[in-house]
């Protein structure tokens, strides 16, 4: 019988800390109970760094097909050739294409049924701007590369998940000053849409519970500080409830993530990246996973960044990337 095919994690960049929580991962594999994982990005590049954070790391280059059966007794590693060695803390933008090309490839894997769901190290956007990199993150990018071999519209969503409490922005990486414009109820309804739809469908909760929050303090305070609430918010939560989805609200924002609160849904619409983010890195800083909805498959990514100023060092945590493989794992054996 064929093994079943493997997690595919992405290097991120290298000069990150990617690769070494990467390796600290698959070391915690038995200790964690992790499902097998695949890394794609340079087998020398992944041997130097181990051996510069002390790390006594077995690696065996291999197709996706033989990942499940290395995967005990070494980190399957599948080739992806950088342009030059990396230097831990100084992003190459030589090495920018590999970058990219590297989440592409695992995509396409994905896609071939070769790889069961997809983990994405942290990348540094800047440094592959000049690369052809024209998204404004890996969601946007993997929206489109989504749509490039499903032949489908994906409307890619971010969540962030953790025991304590899972939240979405509606709106994500924008300025707080563009929020109320790029706000709609149509984008609200939408967004709300696909949570509950991927609440159901891979979270196998089966009449999942939204809560939506105002924008303004005090969920705008009857008008008094301001109108969103009663011209898009209220709106959408009305047309979503009307299409059978248990959404309430808007719910002011201090209001909405406190412990009682949220025993009252199953995740939170939030109306901007911040309103999302901060209360989920309070209560969950070192174990948030951003879990990507919308896409045919599943992604999860640690929820951090590239940490360059303690690449190398041999300081890195890889407690977010462990529960964003648990996770993926987890969601990909639930799929239909």
């Amino acid at each position: 019988m064929a093994e079943p095919p493997p997690l595919l994690l992405t290097m991120g960049d290298p000069a990150g800390i990617g690769p070494e929580i990467a390796a600290r991962a698959w070391l915690a594999r038995e200790r964690e109970g992790l499902p097998a994982f695949a890394y794609l990005g340079d087998p020398d590049d992944l041997r130097a760094m181990a051996a510069a954070c002390g790390l006594e790391l077995r690696i065996e280059p291999a197709e996706p097909e033989a990942a499940a059966r290395l995967f005990c007794e070494a980190l399957p590693v599948i080739p992806v050739p950088l342009a030059r060695p990396s230097r831990a803390g100084e992003p190459d933008a030589a090495n920018a294409p590999c970058i990219i090309a590297c989440i592409e490839q695992a995509v396409a894997l994905i896609h071939d049924k070769r790889g069961a769901g997809l983990i994405t190290n942290p990348i540094h956007k800047a440094g592959l701007y000049n690369a052809g990199f024209d998204y404004p993150g890996h969601t946007e990018f993997l929206g489109a590369l989504a749509l490039k071999a499903w032949g489908r519209p994906a409307r890619p969503v971010m969540m962030l998940a953790s025991d304590e409490l899972r939240v979405v922005p509606v709106t994500i990486h924008i300025p707080l000053a563009a929020v109320p414009g790029a706000l709609s109820t149509a984008l609200i309804v939408e967004t709300g849409r696909i949570v509950a739809r991927e609440l159901t469908d891979k979270f196998r909760i089966k009449a999942p519970r939204l809560a939506v929050s105002g924008l303004n303090p005090h969920a705008g305070e009857a008008g008094a500080l301001g109108t969103e609430e009663a011209t898009m918010i209220a709106p959408a939560v009305a047309q979503l409830r009307a299409e059978g989805i248990d959404a309430f609200g808007p719910v002011p924002a201090d209001a909405l993530f406190h412990a009682a609160a949220r025993t009252r849904y199953d995740a939170a619409l939030a109306m901007y990246h911040d309103q999302a983010l901060i209360p989920i890195k309070t209560l969950a800083f070192d174990r948030a996973v951003n879990v990507t909805l919308g896409l045919p498959f599943v992604r999860t990514s640690p929820d951090h960044g590239t940490a360059f100023g303690i690449a190398g060092s041999g300081r890195a945590s890889a407690t977010s990337l462990i529960e964003a493989i648990r996770l993926a794992g987890r969601l990909a054996g639930s799929r239909p």
